[in-house]
């Protein structure tokens, strides 16, 4: 059965019909302005069909709707199976979210049992297969198919959890639980499942507190504010959620690069809302992770060491406007080579610059190799940021290029 947005289809969509006659189109109007079969939006309706991805931001602009409010539209109005129907998974997202809250359940209920010394490794058979899961996802092109094996290594640690009854089992166990969570926020946020993901990163905090690792515990923080800086854009909204990471991050282990990883993504919530002065200060402090020796990072739930910091600068002087400074930075963090999604995302700044400097030379490059390296890794937080450009494009859509290139951006930013 057809998939659309990780639901199984078949239910009807009657938000989408309604919204359609609010807009005063019968099907076989909005079939034409669409130059679409007449039958295709009957069709979309039932469920039975879904617009090809190109065809998206038109159907927006007629239906006088946001992308967003669209992907609601298209969403089924009821995920129950018919009566007499054989009762299916709903999908990768529902089985791995059924997963989370079961394992959330089972280790809130352990609490209740009395604690007993024990001095076993419980996370032995668990820390090893996370630490490769990690590995799997940086190196995979595209992270959506490392979710199957995160769905796997969460029923094991939820059968574990369950058979664990002393307070240091508790914790270990806890501990993997929280690093697992946080995998799996990071490949739904890549996806922009941002509700998912927030409720990813809530668990994999409350695990990291049961745990008492207050790295882990300002890390799941972390990875829950990037969900204000780039899905929502209420930056001034995610500081508060920073400075609580900031606060636990500084009851970690000072050998390690959280609290400097911290810094940095406060410097990106302070450049959102144009405090200049504050940016510089946390961007500052993340420079001090050079100072630290020996391992600061784990290449898992913490990965920061430093490398992406002119990127991150670079980043934070675009959102500034501060686009005389801002080039040095974003050509220094190209020069590092680095992931296809990191790459993309500087393009994509230098995207801005150009449209800022009127350059459409320059827009072109940048945002044709952007939208490149968005189609190779599938990546919805690629997407998204090349979807922010397109504002940036509205005085140029006469040049013919200009205008072609935000075509595809559009069928870009909201295909599955």
């Amino acid at each position: 059965m057809p998939q659309l947005g990780g639901l199984a289809m078949g239910a009807r969509r009657d938000r989408l019909a309604h919204r359609r006659k609010v807009c005063g189109y019968s099907q076989e109007q909005l079939a034409d302005v669409l130059n679409v079969d007449r039958t295709s939006i009957g069709r979309w309706e039932r469920g039975e069909a879904s617009p090809r991805p190109f065809l998206w931001p038109k159907l927006a602009r007629l239906l006088r709707v946001t992308p967003q409010e669209l992907d609601r539209l298209l969403q089924p109005d009821s995920t129950e199976p018919a009566a007499g129907a054989e009762t299916k998974s709903g999908g990768l997202d529902d089985v791995i979210r059924r997963g989370f809250l079961q394992l959330l359940t089972v280790t809130a209920a352990a609490n209740v049992f009395p604690a007993h010394a024990d001095a076993t490794d419980h996370s032995h058979g668990y820390r090893p297969m996370n630490e490769h899961l990690w590995k799997v996802y940086s190196l995979a092109s595209s992270k959506r198919f490392v979710y199957p094996l995160v769905c796997d290594q969460t029923a094991e640690l939820a059968t574990a959890i369950r058979g664990a009854s002393t307070e240091t089992a508790r914790k270990q166990l806890s501990q993997e639980a929280g690093d697992l969570f946080q995998l799996a926020g990071e490949i739904l946020f890549d996806g922009s499942r941002y509700t998912e993901a927030a409720h990813c990163y809530t668990l994999a905090a409350s695990a990291a507190k049961e745990a008492g690792n207050p790295d882990l515990w300002a890390c799941a923080l972390t990875r829950h504010a990037y969900i204000g800086l780039y899905g929502d854009q209420k930056y001034r909204e995610t500081i508060p959620l920073l400075e609580l990471a900031r606060a636990v991050a500084e009851r970690g282990d000072t050998a390690l690069s959280t609290r400097h990883w911290v810094a940095a993504v406060q410097a990106e919530a302070y450049a959102g809302i144009g405090e200049l002065d504050a940016c510089n200060r946390a961007l500052d402090q993340a420079e001090k992770v050079h100072s630290l020796s020996g391992a600061v990072h784990n290449g898992g739930w913490l990965r920061f060491d430093g490398s992406r910091l002119a990127e991150e600068r670079g980043t934070c002087l675009v959102r500034l406007g501060r686009f005389d400074l801002a080039e040095g930075a974003l050509n220094e963090a190209l020069r590092t080579t680095p992931s296809r999604r990191r790459r993309g995302s500087v393009l994509t700044d230098l995207a801005f610059l150009g449209a800022q400097r009127r350059d459409v030379d320059q827009i072109i490059s940048y945002a044709g190799d952007a939208l490149d390296l968005a189609r190779q890794s599938a990546s919805g937080y690629a997407a998204r940021r090349l979807h922010s450009l397109q504002p940036r494009l509205v005085p140029f859509l006469s040049d013919r290029r200009v205008s072609d290139l935000n075509d595809r951006i559009a069928a870009l930013a909201y295909a599955d």
